[in-house]
């Protein structure tokens, strides 16, 4: 993952509630961080989306924790879309100390785009392509 080039990042601010009984944030509660890097991720870069019709669903999630992440720490998710098929990107994310840049946990999702109307899922709009590649900074599209 170190050869990804993360342009989105977004500040977390840890909740009493994400730490455990042992002083660290619980591993379950990092998925919500992913979550949250998502959402502003696709804010972002395609703002003209109808979150009403259009959806993304998880189909596909990894993580690996590589070291704690306490209460008192400074962290942010970074996301960044690796890959872009018909239907379906993956996404790499991790969690990072945004005073020593450590990395927290990393994490391997695939998405696919899903039509909320028809409980189906559907190819990836043209717009949602270029804009993620601009903002990405490369063609994403698998190539066949």
């Amino acid at each position: 993952m170190e050869e990804i080039q993360f342009n989105h990042t977004l500040p977390i601010q840890l909740r009493f509630n994400d730490v455990d009984k042992f002083g660290h944030v619980n591993n379950t509660v990092y998925f919500s961080f992913y979550d949250l890097g998502k959402t502003e991720y696709f804010a972002s870069v395609c703002p003209h989306v109808d979150w009403e019709k259009d959806g993304i669903v998880v189909v596909h999630i990894e993580a690996d924790f590589l070291t704690q992440i306490y209460g008192s720490d400074h962290i942010a998710v970074q996301t960044a879309v690796t890959e872009i098929g018909t239907k379906s990107f993956k996404l790499a994310q991790r969690v990072i100390d945004t005073e020593t840049q450590e990395v927290k946990c990393v994490c391997t999702s695939v998405m696919v785009t899903f039509d909320l109307t028809k409980h189906e899922s559907k190819p990836l709009a043209k717009e949602w392509i270029e804009a993620i590649c601009e903002y990405e900074g490369r063609d994403l599209r698998k190539k066949k």
